[in-house]
């Protein structure tokens, strides 16, 4: 088992009002609880998200690993984390409207050990609302990250 941390540099967000959504934040997704959440007007969105990679051990898929931990979701072969869109009024609690998909496996087999890997991403789609659905590849790249970067 070896931990990663999948680190997010999210801009371009799409601001508090989008459509007919008010108080529009994004985050994490922590088992079924949001996590990390900022204000979909911010310059920029960070996200630290630790991972466990664990050998295949049976797996049909020679080689590939499994990730394991608080903030990863779905079945075995098909892992992901999610960014989380909702609303959150002011005293209010968060209400979940949209999500969009990390998929783990698009995360390069070399970069597995490398300890913190990063993306930078853009958080609004075509339409001018919050990025959703899954972020595949070319959409999204993984980089090791650098001590010259800051989070």
């Amino acid at each position: 088992m070896a931990l990663l941390t999948l680190r997010i540099l999210g801009h371009d967000l799409p601001g508090t009002d989008c459509g007919e959504f008010r108080h529009v934040h994004v985050g994490t997704q922590r088992g079924g609880e949001p996590d990390q959440l900022v204000s979909a007007d911010a310059a920029r969105a960070v996200f630290e998200i630790p991972v466990e990679t664990v050998p295949a051990g049976d797996r049909a898929e020679a080689g590939a690993p499994d990730f394991r931990g608080p903030y990863v979701q779905g079945r075995r072969g098909a892992r992901f984390v999610y960014l989380t869109w909702g609303e959150l009024p002011p005293g209010g609690a968060f209400g979940m409207f949209r999500r969009a998909k990390i998929i783990l496996a698009d995360v390069p087999g070399e970069l597995l050990g490398a300890g913190t890997v990063e993306t930078t991403l853009g958080l609004t789609d075509a339409a001018g609302m919050p990025l959703c659905a899954a972020v595949r590849p070319p959409a999204i790249t993984w980089t090791p990250a650098t001590a010259s970067r800051t989070a």
